[in-house]
């Protein structure tokens, strides 16, 4: 089992997979107060960004899990060009519990493993410690959004997610939001991705559907995403 292509195509560039900037990763770690040998495990991690900053920065130490065999790759090359201690693992995110209790816990932008927010943050905390921090990243509407542009997703505004949260019984402790600039780097970067791609691979049997979502897709990011859609990374604690 792997991740489709064009999901790979798409974020060939970026190392982040989520619409936050290295400072807002880096703001989210010191936001969490974590110190040398904090336990990880970041479910869905992608190219391992936040794994592998947040060990340079803060000395922790964890695990990774992304059904991508690409991200993982991209996520192993990462941590030895900085030389943390960090494993990764190529499998399905959404059965994955943690061998020993860890002290921090995410999955930033694919609670689908989790069939949302609620079963993402019951699955995160079978691997947590008692006490520790579940980390979950979701987009939610910071504005009331035209019909068109619900069609990207049924989310919830940022009081109903935190809403979400708390009667699942959890305690928000932190987050961290995304903004525009941040949504443009992430968005903005898969355009140029598709445009190489289909520059250097015309005859791809992708090319056609990538080729139809580079000429649709960046009107419909500033029409209906821009102005309507947030992002942001929650820190929530159980209670007990």
């Amino acid at each position: 089992m792997d991740l489709p292509r064009h999901h790979t195509i798409r974020e060939t560039s970026h190392r982040i997979l989520d619409p936050f900037t290295d400072d807002q990763l880096a703001t989210l770690g010191q936001a969490l107060h974590l110190t040398p040998g904090t336990t990880l495990l970041d479910l869905a991690c992608g190219k391992g960004e936040l794994l592998c900053t947040w060990a340079r920065d803060h000395g922790t130490v964890g695990t990774g899990v992304d059904l991508s065999t690409v991200f993982v790759a991209a996520a192993r090359e990462r941590a030895a060009e900085l030389g943390v201690d960090v494993t990764f693992v190529q499998g399905d995110a959404s059965g994955y519990v943690a061998d020993g209790p860890v002290d921090v816990a995410s999955c930033v932008g694919a609670t689908w493993i989790g069939d949302g927010v609620v079963g993402t943050l019951d699955l995160l905390g079978r691997s947590l410690k008692p006490g520790g921090i579940a980390l979950v990243g979701e987009p939610f509407w910071r504005a009331d959004p035209p019909e068109a542009a619900r069609a990207i997703g049924d989310f919830l505004t940022l009081p109903g997610l935190v809403g979400q949260t708390r009667d699942a019984g959890w305690d928000l402790v932190e987050m961290v939001l995304a903004d525009e600039h941040s949504w443009d780097r992430y968005v903005a970067a898969q355009w140029l991705n598709l445009r190489r791609f289909l520059d250097e691979h015309p005859d791809d049997e992708l090319a056609p559907s990538l080729r139809h979502e580079l000429s649709t897709a960046p009107l419909e990011y500033v029409t209906n995403q821009r102005p309507y859609l947030g992002w942001g990374v929650l820190a929530l604690v159980r209670r007990s």
